[in-house]
C-alpha cells in the first residue's frame, strides 16, 4: 500500500535522524532518493550505504541557490521528482521575551520557515509540469502548541505549518500535495546539540535523548512509550505514497498525544486535590451551616 516504486525523492537534513532514517525507508521501499545536508562525510556515507538508489548532494537549506541545485541535481540523476521532503532543522533555543537575540531568531526563520518556502518554490517547477507530486513540511508540535519550544522555533514552526496550507490550496490544481508532519518529542540528537555535544557524538547516541525524554514522558504524554525517528519516516512514507492522494493541506500530527491533552495519570491527583479542596471549602464555608 505505501509503494514508493518509481518515485524519486528529495529529503533536506537527509544525514542524520529523522532525515537519514527517511531515506532508509524510502529507499527500501523503492524510492530514488536524493540526501541534502551540510555535513558532506555524513551523507555520502548514508548514500553509499544505500546504494546505487541514493544520491548526495551538499545543500544549505539558507542559500537559495543551494536549493535550486538541489532540486536540479535529482531531475537530473534520477529524471523526475515527487517527493520533497523539507526536514532541516536546528535544535530550539530558550531565550526569555525580554532578552530575545533578534539575529539568532533571523537564523532560525532562515532554516525553518524561509528554506521551507525555497524548497516548495523550486519542486513546484517540476512537479507543476508532471502534474503530480507529495510536498511534506516536517513542523512540529511545538507550532500548535506553547510551552515546550522556545519563542524562534516555536514560532518559525507555526508559520510553517500554516504556509503549507497556503501552498496546498494554491498547488493542489497542479495535482501537487502539501501537508505538513508535526512530530511531538522524538528521540534523535538534536537533543544533544541543543545542549552543547558535538553533532557526530549527538547523532550517534540518540539513547541520551531516549532516557531523557522517558523521565518526563509519565506527566507530558499519553503513550507511554519514547518516539524514535522511525516513527516520523513511517509517517513521512505515508505522505508520499499513493496512500494519501487525498489528503492534502493536512497537519499530521505524530506526537504520543502530548498536543491532545495531560495523560490521565498525571491529572488524577490534581483532580482529586480539586475535588478533595471543594469539599473541605463546602464543609467549612459559612453558608453551609
Amino acid at each position: 500500500m505505501f509503494s514508493l516504486d518509481g518515485k524519486v525523492a528529495v529529503i533536506t537534513g537527509g544525514t542524520s535522524g529523522i532525515g537519514a532514517r527517511t531515506a532508509e525507508v524510502f529507499v527500501a521501499q523503492g524510492a530514488k532518493v536524493m540526501i541534502a545536508g551540510r555535513r558532506q562525510d555524513k551523507g555520502q556515507k548514508l548514500a553509499q550505504t544505500l546504494g546505487d538508489a541514493a544520491s548526495f548532494i551538499r545543500t544549505d537549506v539558507t542559500v537559495e541557490a543551494d536549493v535550486k541545485a538541489m532540486i536540479d541535481h535529482a531531475v537530473e540523476r534520477f529524471g523526475r521528482l515527487d517527493c520533497l521532503v523539507n526536514n532541516a532543522g536546528t535544535p530550539s533555543q530558550f531565550d526569555a521575551i525580554a532578552d530575545v537575540d533578534l539575529a539568532r531568531f533571523d537564523a532560525v526563520i532562515a532554516v525553518h520557515l524561509r528554506a521551507v518556502l525555497a524548497g516548495m518554490k523550486y519542486a513546484a517547477r517540476v512537479m507543476a509540469v508532471q502534474r503530480t507530486g507529495s510536498i511534506i513540511n516536517v513542523a512540529s508540535v511545538n507550532g500548535t502548541r506553547a510551552g515546550l519550544g522556545g519563542h524562534y522555533y516555536s514560532a518559525a514552526k507555526a508559520a510553517a505549518i500554516h504556509l503549507t496550507r497556503c501552498a496546498a490550496v494554491e498547488l493542489g490544481e497542479r495535482g501537487i500535495r502539501v501537508n505538513s508532519l508535526s512530530p511531538g518529542m522524538i528521540a534523535t540528537g538534536a537533543f544533544g546539540k541543543a545542549v552543547g555535544m558535538q553533532p557526530d557524538e549527538a547523532d550517534e547516541n540518540p539513547e541520551y535523548a531516549e532516557v531523557a525524554i522517558g523521565s518526563v514522558l509519565p506527566r507530558w504524554q499519553p503513550l507511554p512509550f519514547v518516539g524514535r525517528a522511525d516513527d516520523i519516516a513511517r509517517a513521512a512514507l505515508f505522505l508520499a505514497s499513493d496512500a494519501s492522494r487525498f489528503v492534502t493541506g493536512h497537519n499530521l500530527v505524530v506526537d504520543g498525544g502530548i498536543s491532545v491533552g495531560w495523560p490521565i495519570a498525571a491529572v488524577r491527583p490534581d483532580r482529586e486535590l480539586f475535588f478533595r479542596t471543594f469539599q473541605a471549602s463546602r464543609i467549612t464555608s459559612p453558608a453551609s451551616s
